[in-house]
């Protein structure tokens, strides 16, 4: 691999590895959907200018209810009850009062990294297509961090300095994306949103092999990158390494192969433009067998996870 090669890979491994940026607090999950119970785990990734957190508080906003924090251990834990503007029907019932205002106090070192989890419920107050902002402010010892900062309309949440971990609200979950070619079957294809001037992305499927010999994965198209390879992650002693697959991803018979972050992957090449949440782009799988086949990315948040399994 030349030095230029290398560099690129590297880049692209930091990338994937540790999207979204580890500067800012954010959500593990990015995405709930409509009336639903929603998992919130808070990832607090450093202190306030190499100060130690002594205390995280959240801010619930106004049309969240059923809010139950997780206790840490090691950490106490406090919550603020109030009213609400107006009340709202969960299961039947309706609510008006409930938890406010979160605080962890507890001692986490600059150095280190941890999650802070609770469970709250979106109301009908968000639909799909709105992103609710929870603000987070970490204590230190003589200083402070904000991340209280919330988009204008129109304006790119990574611009700010300071922003409001959010969650996305998307429609309800559907039937799993499917698309077949001969006796491979690739299911949910997905990639993450990238920030403004990258220059890669990642894809991940499933792809399962229901004959009797063996195929490869040998690449692909995607329309907003001028080329598709198979690359491999995986650790060399404490280093995180990435490299393309020469000859291809093997799918054996009987086999499920899942393309995944850490993993094997898709890796878009020279991106024309940024890949943002909420996009489906089209693009096509090569097998050295089966041929080509045609399959649809769903475009999850920089902190999105994978596609629950779907069982069959």
């Amino acid at each position: 691999m030349t030095s230029s090669r290398f560099g690129g890979a590297l880049a692209a491994a930091a990338f994937l590895i540790s999207a979204p940026a580890v500067a800012h607090v954010t959500f593990e999950n990015g995405q709930a959907n409509p009336n639903s119970t929603y998992k919130a785990v808070l990832r607090i990734p450093h202190g306030c200018d190499g100060k130690a957190t002594l205390k995280v508080r959240v801010r619930i906003p106004e049309g969240i209810v059923a809010v139950k924090p997780m206790p840490k251990a090691g950490w106490k834990l406090e919550t603020t009850k109030g009213s609400y503007v107006k009340a709202y029907q969960v299961h039947g019932e309706a609510v008006s009062e409930g938890v406010t205002d979160i605080v962890w106090s507890g001692a986490l070192e600059d150095a280190h990294y941890d999650e802070f989890v609770f469970q709250v419920r979106f109301t009908d107050a968000y639909q799909p297509g709105a992103t609710v902002y929870f603000p987070v402010v970490q204590e230190c010892d003589g200083a402070t961090e904000e991340w209280t900062q919330v988009p204008a309309a129109g304006e790119d949440p990574h611009s700010l300095r300071s922003p409001a971990p959010g969650v996305r609200i998307v429609g309800a979950a559907t039937a799993p994306q499917v698309a077949k070619v001969g006796p491979l079957t690739v299911e949910q294809p997905w990639s993450r949103a990238t920030p403004g001037g990258a220059k890669v992305g990642g894809g991940y499927l499933r792809i399962t092999n229901t004959g009797t010999a063996p195929d490869r994965l040998i690449g692909g198209s995607f329309p907003l990158a001028s080329k598709v390879e198979v690359h491999e992650m995986r650790m060399d002693g404490d280093v995180m390494r990435m490299k393309p697959v020469d000859g291809g991803l093997e799918i054996k018979p009987g086999a499920t192969v899942e393309l995944k972050p850490g993993g094997f992957h898709l890796m878009f090449m020279d991106l024309k433009e940024p890949l943002k949440e909420g996009q489906s782009v089209k693009g096509t799988l090569s097998f050295e067998k089966a041929g080509t086949i045609e399959v649809e990315y769903t475009v999850r948040g920089m902190g999105g996870a994978a596609p629950a399994e779907h069982k069959h």
